[in-house]
């Protein structure tokens, strides 16, 4: 009975797990490269356990702790013995006996006295451990835990902080340096005790020669190495993805998806491009690049190499800012994926006031009409602002909500119309996810023939070994379909290079890329977003602490990182056309819309439900006379003298604008004069805007300004009549601009031309 008491004592004497220290957490490449690390929580520099004892190490520790290693059962009695009387004749312990186990069992068992009676234990552990584990393990148990001077613990932290390698990396010369620390681990102090150090490396070289297991040249050169002079600092290649990870998995060894060669080119492009905006006082950047196949994380750099003060610690990746222009595509998208807008069809981009609101172009200029994809690619705000309107806010506020961006928590009341231009708040990390999204609709559908997955807009990973899933396959798309991404994508090909790359498409090497810049109110945000087959790439520029700077905008100074990090990335082809999403149909040439009786036409694919649009508003069949001076009809011509013309007409005020930067848009010609005319809608104001509010400011001589009433006319040699409250004020002709002073409160503005078409608005005057 006493011997199964004291069997069963044995078999539970050992604990389970030996050992329990924290250890730091070890984040590594897809390749098992070390990025990085972050502390024990007890301060003291302890990877995990390691994998496997790099074979050098091995050799060198069991040469110089325990040459019986993989021979005896856990303690060796020789050993002990000599050891007993060596320290019995010199009155003092000169000599230990320990074997390897046995040191594994007393690094386990912290701070007991080293005395007979402790040994004993550790002997009786040390073959319990003997039996319940492999060679191989005690000695990945010992390499792990053994002291190697300072707050380095184990082997993989000692290769690193004294030689600025991974263990696997270590020469003959560096193994046995460290083969000797857990003995004496003071000796390795920087420019302290080197002979000692030196003396003792060399004695286990020579053991080694001895033994046959290194050859005599190789023992010759590494006499020779010096020993370490300082130590290294751990690589620190993306110092927020640690902390991030440092978080979640506190005290692991973590194998990332980070491809170390691209994260080492893209720090540097960071620090290239982080001492040129310096310049301008902007100081924080972030990148991230996404593999769009997989969603890993392939890059990620939460900052730029700052400094404290302005908060380089900060992981701007995941922090909520100004989205910009970012969301720009995804209305567009939508737009055409309703059959609500095509492609390159004409919207408005006019002086515009809805309630209250005033939406400006960066450039404060107008169009007055422009392609769609035009006002996508150079990122026109007005137009964006109508076309939201039109789709309706709170439907689209709802759309978003299948995209999960974190910072987009609001109500569309919250957000009005300006969140499609900054309103909104999202992370580089929900922006990235969203374009990837986009990406996977049109790769999974060229893939599947044609289906779609109901999980596309995944949270992107940056652990090896996390598989994503798409969810399931459907025939139904799950917010937009691959047609009208496509076209989205398309149209952002097409926008304005930065400087150094604005003749892309005339090279065969060129990447064709979908992008988006953005800049938020007061140039605190700058934004750059690019997407091709395989890789999304996100960039932010700006300064942590929502300080905004001249000239800080997503083309100037986000756009030129976006492009520098797709030249290091290998090409991707261009997205194959989703042809069961989209059918081809006759557009109009000048407007975009669908084609009308008199419309010069092209063929153009647009989404499957596009066809749902009416057809081109601005093209009429108007009539001339014979001269074809005049426009004329039948109250003074016959029609057998009419020349029929069809003519791309625009509204008054949109002519206005357009017709400034197109010069080949052609105004209608006049009636002659014996025509009776029909009523037409000939004018519209520039300024005020309905309903506007005038504020009235004083000159340097304390007197008031004057207000510009402004109209546009379709025939600008007509003479225009102004009028106040009914009282008559002027008369313009050509140039329809007219001054006024009226004092504070409502007025009513009326203006008739001399062919009697009539307009009024109102306006309220501020002092």
């Amino acid at each position: 009975m006493i011997t199964l008491v004291i069997l069963v004592w044995y078999y539970f004497s050992l604990p389970n797990p030996l050992f329990k220290d924290p250890t730091a957490t070890v984040i590594e490449s897809r390749n098992g490269e070390l990025i990085g690390a972050k502390i024990a929580n007890d301060g003291q520099w302890r990877f995990p356990q390691t994998d496997s004892v790099p074979q050098k190490f091995k050799q060198c520790i069991v040469a110089f702790e325990d040459q019986q290693f993989f021979r005896h059962p856990g303690f060796n009695p020789v050993a002990m013995g000599e050891a007993m009387l060596d320290n019995f004749q010199a009155g003092r312990v000169v000599r230990g006996g320990s074997t390897i186990t046995q040191q594994v069992i007393r690094l386990s068992r912290k701070g007991k006295e080293r005395t007979y009676f402790e040994k004993l234990k550790e002997l009786i552990l040390a073959t319990r451990l003997e039996l319940g584990a492999s060679k191989e393990e005690i000695l990945k148990l010992y390499t792990s835990h053994a002291p190697f001077g300072g707050n380095v613990v184990g082997i993989d932290m000692a290769a690193w902080r004294y030689f600025g390698v991974p263990a696997y990396q270590l020469s003959w010369a560096e193994s046995a340096t460290l083969a000797i620390l857990p003995n004496a681990p003071s000796l390795i102090y920087p420019g302290k005790n080197q002979e000692k150090l030196i003396n003792k490396r060399n004695r286990l070289l020579q053991t080694l020669l001895e033994k046959g297991t290194i050859d005599s040249l190789t023992y010759k050169l590494s006499i020779q190495e010096t020993p370490p002079q300082k130590p290294y600092f751990l690589p620190q290649l993306a110092p927020h993805l640690v902390d991030k990870a440092a978080r979640q998995f506190t005290g692991k060894r973590l194998q990332t998806t980070i491809d170390l060669k691209l994260q080492k080119q893209v720090n540097q492009i960071v620090k290239q491009h982080y001492e040129s905006l310096l310049q301008n006082e902007v100081h924080n950047m972030a990148v991230l690049v996404l593999d769009t196949r997989s969603r890993q994380v392939l890059s990620y750099v939460g900052n730029s190499p700052t400094d404290k003060g302005h908060q380089k610690d900060v992981d701007i990746i995941h922090a909520s800012r100004s989205t910009g222009s970012t969301l720009k595509p995804l209305l567009y998208a939508a737009m055409l994926d309703k059959g609500e807008l095509l492609p390159e069809q004409l919207v408005d981009d006019i002086p515009t006031v809805i309630a209250g609101y005033t939406p400006q172009n960066f450039d404060e200029s107008y169009s007055g009409a422009v392609p769609v994809n035009r006002a996508l690619a150079r990122s026109l705000n007005v137009p964006a602002v109508r076309l939201l309107q039109t789709y309706g806010l709170q439907r689209f506020r709802d759309e978003m909500n299948v995209f999960k961006i974190q910072g987009l928590r609001y109500s569309a009341d919250h957000y009005g119309l300006s969140l499609i231009v900054g309103g909104a708040e999202g992370s580089l990390w929900d922006l990235c996810k969203t374009y990837a999204g986009m990406v996977g609709v049109l790769n999974h559908f060229e893939e599947t023939s044609s289906e779609y997955f109901d999980n596309e807009f995944v949270e992107p990973t940056y652990v090896l070994d996390e598989q994503i899933s798409f969810g399931k396959k459907k025939q139904e798309k799950l917010i937009y379909g691959a047609g009208s991404i496509w076209l989205t994508f398309e149209a952002m090909k097409q926008v304005n290079r930065p400087q150094s790359d604005e003749a892309w498409e005339f090279y065969d090497s060129s990447k064709e890329i979908a992008w988006k810049t953005g800049t938020s109110f007061g140039n605190r945000d700058a934004w750059a977003i690019g997407a091709s087959q395989d890789y999304v790439v996100g960039v932010w520029v700006g300064n942590a602490d929502g300080e905004g700077r001249p000239e800080l905008t997503g083309l100037n100074s986000a756009a030129p990182v976006l492009f520098d990090v797709f030249n290091v990335l290998p090409n991707s082809k261009w997205f194959p056309r989703p042809y069961d999403d989209l059918i081809e149909v006759d557009v109009c040439v000048q407007s975009g819309f669908i084609a009308g009786n008199v419309c010069p036409s092209k063929k153009m694919m647009i989404p499957l439900q596009g066809t749902k649009t009416g057809p081109c508003p601005y093209h009429k069949l108007i009539h001339l006379d014979p001269s074809e001076e005049y426009q004329v009809n039948s109250s003074c011509e016959s029609v057998e003298n009419m020349v029929h013309e069809p003519w791309f007409v625009l509204p008054p005020l949109q002519e206005y604008f357009y017709k400034t930067n197109n010069a080949g848009y052609k105004t209608l010609p006049p009636y002659r004069p014996d025509c009776v005319q029909k009523e037409e809608n000939k004018m519209d104001f520039i300024f005020p805007k309905a309903n506007a509010k005038v504020y009235l400011p004083k000159d340097f001589d304390g007197e008031k300004s004057e207000v510009v009433l402004k109209i546009a006319h379709n025939n600008p040699n007509t003479r225009v009549f102004w009028y106040v409250d009914d009282q008559f004020i002027g008369v313009t002709k050509r140039f329809h601009e007219m001054p006024i002073q009226p004092k504070a409160g409502k007025h009513l503005i009326t203006v008739l031309d001399e062919l009697g078409n009539e307009i009024k608005r109102q306006i309220e005057v501020k002092e």
